[in-house]
């Protein structure tokens, strides 16, 4: 694997500590552990929305955060395209306008030219004057996520994109996901506390508990080797669920 982001991130808040280091490449990372575990915490800090109290984040040849030479790159100039939990769309804007509102310059020709661009690459067309409420959840997502490339980022980040979906259409969103991954060749980092949701998206799995990482790698590789037991009896659960992804 060739690293494009290390991440190595120590927070103490009340109550609950922090400390994980992990690195990956050009793929899709999957943050898993239960609610509390503090991937969200994590992203917070990736995204120079929460500074850590020590560490390092690089990206590529670029240091986001280095406590130690008092480096703290804020959001705009971390180049990342941030996905929110519930998408955060607003609500008095049109598809379309709400992907213009993440461009320099929304009302320059180029940004035009985007954002047409962005609709026919997310199949937006026929709903782009639509207000949010009006578009079904996995457009809602699409519209969030052509927001989030509209500055060309070097990477992203994804807060649980299958949670306000209907189970019916993550199968094929989880497939949407995967494709524009390869065909942006970035590195593309999610969370979710949903094993199975993990286990399909993921090329490269962290496991988090309690404000630690318990395990890193390939879904196969996790699912094979199990290096600690509550990650055992998570991989046993799913199984026994028939949700296993994988035959060995």
């Amino acid at each position: 694997m060739d690293v494009v982001l290390s991440v190595s991130l120590q927070k103490k808040l009340p109550g609950f500590d922090l400390d994980v280091t992990w690195e990956a490449g050009a793929e899709i990372v999957v943050l898993f552990g239960p609610s509390g575990a503090g991937k969200s915490l994590t992203f917070q800090m990736l995204a120079g929305l929460t500074k850590a109290d020590q560490g390092l984040v690089r990206l590529g040849g670029q240091v986001l955060f280095d406590a130690a030479s008092g480096i703290h790159l804020p959001p705009q100039q971390r180049e990342v395209g941030y996905l929110f939990q519930h998408y955060a769309l607003f609500p008095h804007m049109s598809a379309e306008d709400n992907i213009l509102f993440a461009h320099a310059h929304p009302g320059s020709p180029e940004a035009r030219v985007a954002v047409q661009s962005l609709l026919q690459q997310f199949h937006l067309e026929g709903v782009s004057r639509l207000m949010p409420k009006a578009l079904s959840g996995g457009q809602r997502q699409r519209v969030a996520l052509a927001r989030a490339l509209m500055r060309n980022p070097r990477w992203l980040l994804l807060d649980e994109p299958l949670s306000a979906v209907d189970l019916s259409v993550r199968r094929r969103i989880r497939a949407e996901l995967k494709q524009l991954q390869r065909t942006l060749a970035i590195p593309m980092v999610l969370i979710t506390h949903d094993l199975g949701e993990a286990l399909s998206l993921a090329d490269f799995l962290v496991i988090y508990d309690h404000g630690r990482v318990l395990q890193t790698g390939s879904p196969e590789a996790v699912l094979r080797h199990p290096k600690n037991p509550v990650i055992a009896e998570w991989v046993g659960d799913v199984g026994l669920a028939g949700e296993r992804l994988f035959s060995f």
